[in-house]
């Protein structure tokens, strides 16, 4: 947006708009990704790509008869460039659209090209190609041969690491013997296929934590580091003793005033560095506190939920299975969500969070965050409206204040009610600075829960009025990014009648 609304080349135009429709496609935003790509003019040396990404969307929204018709219109350039992957792909594609309409012919046709393309050894490509193929016999009843392209696929899978794709194999292996009245074999491939799901959702926490053990490895060794440079010291000015020791009287007396001197400033040293160690020692508290209380509660959660979903899945009850997989899916976002905080909150009290201001569009920021919060107010039928003033620049961090503003929306979708409304807006009181304002139509706040979030020196906090409760380890991290950007909070609200979230930041400074 910000290049787009700068620049009057009109190559670089192209570019944007087509990475824009790109990325709104992968959000699953596909009405926006329309609009993006049919700002592309023809002319554009890629256009192809337009072709094949719009019959990628009318493909998604299930509009088969115009996604074949753009994936033709893209077939002849990218038969041009003689990727084989690429126009395995392409015809993947229109042998689906075609077998969607039930058009079997044309189905098989392009399928077959697809499966003759890929390479003989095991890929992603061989088994998608595979499952395609044996849905293409399955929708026209052949299941004999339908079977055996399935079991041919599930075999393969297992020499792949692609999580997603042995959890599509080992689901249609269950439907197969389900269809054969086999329900014990059907079970089997029915939780194999349940277990490849959830590694492949805990994939990203894995690296999550990974990377906090890495982080806080590396703060270890900086520690024995620093000792050793302690225990060095001392052992020189040891050493220098017993040189000074050998000279004459005068010597020794000039060497004894010297040690005494530098005994004083290591003891200076040692005492900075034991007031340091024992600041850490108190944050590494705080963290443990909120690491045993928080993130347990919510593996514990999960463990009873998926004891529920494995008792569930006995007795076939699939509208308590859905509940309880959304349950999972709310308590797994939740832990996510917590750790993020911690990592930054810890990366700003060990001062390893560095801070880049600069001028940055409010308005357009604001845009972002709410496309990334796109599905979730969607789920909760809950309006945004963005009237920032798109004339204001203000001199701050951009991603602090992408934290800020993401932790802040994200309690207020929390704490919104089915059908609410979520308004970010501008003021300006003073000349220097810009207010934001963040306001919901929620459950709101009492006086007393104000007080208490807007106090220093409490990490953990209640929110009072709500059955939800949390740690406000969140806002404390707002509270202390908005400092470092030498902003200010403030909180107005009341029980049942919404909360604004008033946040004041410096405006860019202008010449002249």
């Amino acid at each position: 947006m910000k290049q787009l609304n700068s620049t009057s080349d009109p190559e670089i135009k192209e570019y944007c708009h087509f990475f824009r429709g790109y990325s709104f496609k992968k959000k699953g935003l596909y009405k926006q990704a329309r609009i993006e790509f049919n700002l592309i003019n023809k002319s554009f040396q890629y256009y192809y790509l337009v072709d094949n990404n719009i019959g990628g969307l009318f493909y998604f929204e299930k509009k088969f008869q115009e996604a074949i018709v753009y994936f033709l219109k893209a077939e002849k350039e990218i038969l041009n460039h003689k990727d084989e992957s690429e126009i395995a792909d392409l015809y993947a594609s229109i042998g689906i659209c075609y077998l969607h309409l039930k058009q079997f012919d044309k189905a098989e046709f392009y399928l077959k090209k697809d499966a003759l393309l890929n390479p003989k050894k095991v890929s992603k490509s061989v088994i998608e190609s595979n499952i395609n193929i044996a849905n293409f016999y399955y929708l026209q009843y052949k299941d004999q041969q339908a079977i055996y392209y399935f079991l041919k696929a599930y075999n393969l899978s297992k020499n792949i690491k692609d999580f997603n794709l042995k959890q599509i194999a080992a689901f249609n292996m269950a439907a197969v013997e389900e269809n054969r009245a086999d329900y014990k074999k059907a079970l089997v491939y029915r939780k194999e296929s349940e277990q490849w799901k959830d590694s492949l959702n805990n994939q990203n926490k894995i690296w999550a934590v990974a990377d906090f053990e890495k982080k806080f490895a590396v703060a270890q060794k900086q520690k024995q580091i620093k000792v050793l440079e302690v225990e060095n010291k001392l052992k020189d000015t040891q050493r220098n003793s017993l040189f000074f020791a050998s000279i004459g009287l005068l010597l020794i007396l000039t060497g004894g005033v010297y040690l005494y001197g530098q005994k004083v400033k290591n003891a200076k040293t040692i005492l900075l560095q034991k007031n340091k160690l024992d600041e850490l020692n108190a944050t590494k508290d705080q963290l443990f506190s909120i690491v045993s209380h928080d993130l347990r509660s919510s593996v514990n959660a999960l463990k009873t939920s998926n004891a529920k979903l494995s008792a569930t899945l006995e007795t076939k009850n699939y509208d308590e299975l859905h509940q309880l997989i959304i349950q999972n899916s709310t308590i797994a976002n939740g832990a996510y969500s917590l750790l993020d905080n911690l990592l930054h909150w810890a990366m700003l009290q060990t001062k390893q969070l560095y801070f880049h201001k600069e001028s940055i569009h409010l308005y357009s920021i604001v845009q972002q965050i709410e496309y990334n919060y796109k599905p979730l107010l969607l789920d909760k039928a809950i309006t945004f409206e963005n009237s920032v003033s798109k004339n204001i620049f203000i001199f701050v961090d951009l991603d602090s204040l992408k934290i800020v503003l993401r932790n802040l929306l994200d309690n207020a979708i929390k704490f919104s009610n089915e059908n609410g409304k979520i308004s970010f807006y501008t003021q300006e009181t003073n000349p220097d600075f810009c207010d934001l304002i963040i306001e919901d139509n929620g459950i709101g706040m009492s006086e007393n829960t104000i007080k208490e979030l807007l106090q220093e020196g409490e990490l953990l906090a209640k929110k009072s009025g709500s059955e939800i409760i949390g740690t406000g380890l969140g806002l404390q991290l707002c509270k202390q990014m908005i400092r470092k950007n030498s902003g200010t909070l403030a909180i107005e609200g009341e029980i049942n009648r919404g909360t604004k979230m008033i946040l004041s930041f410096p405006k860019t400074r202008t010449n002249g």
